[in-house]
């Protein structure tokens, strides 16, 4: 990650696409408006892919006037809000931020597998109204836990429900792009992860494991290299 003064100066030079993310405030939103005129800069060096928070429909409609998709965490179980987001905020905030973003820019909603504690927590609630809004394509990552983080001593989800989850996706979405992302454990458990992704139709993963990869020429599906976000 780099400042934004950085990115839209001489370290964005050559570069083809830029993630615009960021820590958010107590209300859940990324403040891209104060820096708006810095991210206009940014839009003439490449692709902008928003990671934005919480959204009221005038900051939705700026961003929609420069992003290239938006990349956003959609979730609707209150207890994953209060206790890892630490927010005071509704399900339908996120709802709410969701189609404000829709009507005015590409969206790939991100679900977090296992984000409160490495359990499974209103994930399928999430997929069941992703169905209702509509959503182009689908980016999902795994809860990894990290030193130094509250959460540091606690699992990943179980695979097979992470697989069952993925797999569920597929069934109602048959038509949209469904992306494995790049936070995911590591290890043994991400080659297991990324083969039963494959099998369960994912189109895209970042970063696939070497047991994926393999599997992929033995299924004989043609693979796409990019250099890219997912989202993009």
């Amino acid at each position: 990650m780099k400042p934004l003064e950085e990115a839209w100066q001489k370290e964005g030079e050559g570069k083809k696409s830029f993630l615009l993310s960021g820590s958010c405030d107590k209300e859940g939103q990324v403040p891209h408006l104060k820096r708006w005129e810095e991210i206009k800069l940014l839009s003439s060096k490449g692709s902008l892919n928003f990671h934005s928070g919480l959204v009221g429909e005038k900051e939705a409609e700026k961003i929609g006037s420069l992003a290239s998709v938006v990349s956003f965490d959609f979730i609707v179980d209150q207890e994953t809000i209060e206790n890892v987001y630490g927010l005071g905020v509704s399900p339908q905030s996120y709802i709410s931020s969701y189609r404000y973003l829709k009507k005015y820019a590409k969206v790939v909603p991100h679900l977090c597998i296992g984000l409160n504690k490495g359990e499974i927590k209103g994930e399928h609630k999430a997929l069941e109204i992703l169905k209702e809004e509509g959503a182009e394509a689908l980016s999902f990552i795994v809860f990894r836990p990290t030193k130094n983080t509250d959460f540091a001593t606690f699992p990943p989800p179980p695979l097979e429900e992470v697989a069952k989850l993925i797999a569920k996706a597929r069934t109602m979405f048959p038509t949209s792009p469904i992306y494995l992302g790049c936070m995911r454990p590591g290890g043994r458990y991400r080659g297991e992860l990324d083969t039963l992704a494959l099998r369960a139709g994912v189109n895209k993963i970042v970063h696939p494991s070497p047991p994926a990869r393999k599997m992929a020429e033995e299924l004989g599906l043609v693979v796409t290299r990019g250099e890219e976000c997912c989202s993009l």
